[in-house]
């Protein structure tokens, strides 16, 4: 008689940590089923690797044989199968806590950042995979290099882990190594302002393990600022201190080999260049993997064309992304118009942010903005600010600017008809939400 394998279930499957977490547990022997609201290319995937994952309402059963229970944290305690499980007195734990207990078990590098984490995870590895050191990888995006998926299932001592500050996940973390890309006003419906942001940060840093060792982006007023207490946390825990700088030599090697555009993306890569030096990865195995990097789903990702006009997709949703985002597309076709379609991410984010939101699109000639994004599953105030309002603020600001507010996005074909000819424009669909959709119906 066959043992039965463990089963593992996995409550907001569809999630991008969520899903990389269950195929963690796929590749080490357990059986693996999961419940999510909406079907999405990712979970298709998941269930072509054998996860059987239902679809629909919060009340469908809990699967029999459950002997473990992994939930995302936008699953609030009350969620039924939840509520079973802990009835029932099956283990249950938060995507964090599940995470944190891995991280005990390898030498972890974790790549924390208010922005650039994905980006600057994926090239950390991309380059030990090449350098043959065989990682287990859980990143916050899906890459063309592990199969269309947003995990890798490694042999190797390393864990690399996108570790992220909302509600403060990355405080479960204990990692070896750990990288901050940069420090900003982000997920304010966690913290109240800035100083609790980095002060989240402070203790992420604190849970290194001794002896381990941080790079941090000497470029980021918001982390620099922090050096006196970062210099008197390493020396209490034997903690090595990097700091990297665009200025720094290695970012004048990075620049003849990056493929992906835009000067943030050379300081992620000069993280992930010092992580490699660090390990002992020879330099031309460095500069040899981020010249291979061809980027991750939804940053400056190219999806194809519409009327003559090539279309990106990014995840950009804080204004400092969307910023930068912009201006390096600006550097990617400098003879062409800019046409960004943004969609609002998160009413309290909108509301928070709104002054930053009014020039975030200063580097796009052309702008359309749909309504705001409700994550499900996020408990939210009344709206107070909505795009309607952000794009009078903008046209009082430039009123000559084309600029719009489309309340049907549907009709965003029409809208940019009514922008004229496209063959001498870049259009870029921006925001973390579901405007992936309407990328989709543009290109099709």
């Amino acid at each position: 008689m066959t043992r039965q394998r463990p089963l593992a279930h996995f409550i907001g499957i569809a999630g991008i940590g969520v899903s990389s977490l269950a195929q963690w547990f796929l590749a080490h022997g357990w059986a693996v089923s999961g419940w999510d609201r909406l079907q999405t290319p990712l979970v298709r995937r998941l269930k072509q690797k054998g996860i059987r994952v239902k679809i629909g309402t919060p009340g469908a059963p809990l699967p029999r044989g459950a002997g473990l229970v992994v939930y995302g944290q936008t699953f609030i305690s009350n969620n039924p199968q939840l509520t079973r499980a802990r009835a029932k007195g099956i283990p249950s734990f938060s995507y964090p806590e599940a995470v944190g207990k891995l991280t005990d078990a390898y030498s972890t590098i974790a790549v924390a950042g208010s922005h650039g984490k994905s980006t600057t995870t994926s090239i950390i590895a991309t380059m030990l995979a090449r350098a043959g050191l065989d990682p287990t990888v859980i990143v916050g995006t899906t890459l063309k290099e592990f199969g269309g998926l947003n995990f890798r299932s490694g042999k190797g001592p390393y864990l690399v882990l996108e570790a992220d500050e909302y509600k403060r996940a990355f405080l479960r973390y204990s990692p070896t190594l750990a990288v901050v890309t940069n420090i900003d006003r982000e997920h304010l419906d966690v913290y109240r302002n800035l100083c609790a942001v980095q002060r989240a940060f402070l203790k992420f840093l604190s849970r290194v393990r001794p002896n381990g060792a941080v790079v941090l982006n000497r470029d980021d007023h918001n982390l620099f600022s922090l050096r006196s207490s970062v210099r008197k946390l390493a020396a209490a825990r034997h903690i090595r201190v990097a700091w990297y700088s665009l200025r720094d030599s290695g970012a004048r090697r990075i620049r003849k080999y990056i493929r992906i555009p835009g000067e943030y993306n050379i300081s992620n890569a000069l993280a992930a260049f010092h992580i490699g030096r660090m390990l002992g990865v020879p330099e031309a195995k460095i500069l040899g993997a981020i010249r291979a990097y061809r980027g991750s789903e939804r940053r400056l990702e190219f999806r194809g064309t519409y009327q003559g006009a090539p279309v990106f997709d990014d995840y950009a949703h804080h204004p400092t992304e969307i910023r930068v985002t912009l201006c390096a597309l600006k550097e990617k076709f400098p003879r062409k118009k800019i046409v960004c379609v943004f969609q609002p991410h998160q009413a309290e984010r909108l509301y928070r942010l709104f002054r930053e939101f009014r020039s975030a699109f200063d580097p796009a000639d052309e702008t359309l903005i749909l309504p705001v994004y409700k994550p499900p599953g996020r408990r939210e105030e009344k709206m107070r600010i909505t795009s309607e309002d952000l794009t009078k603020a903008i046209q009082k600001q430039q009123p000559s600017k084309p600029l719009f507010y489309l309340a049907h996005p549907e009709n965003l074909k029409k809208a940019l008809g009514a922008l004229g000819a496209l063959h001498a424009k870049v259009v870029v669909m921006m925001g973390a939400g579901d405007i992936v959709h309407y990328t989709d119906s543009l290109i099709r």
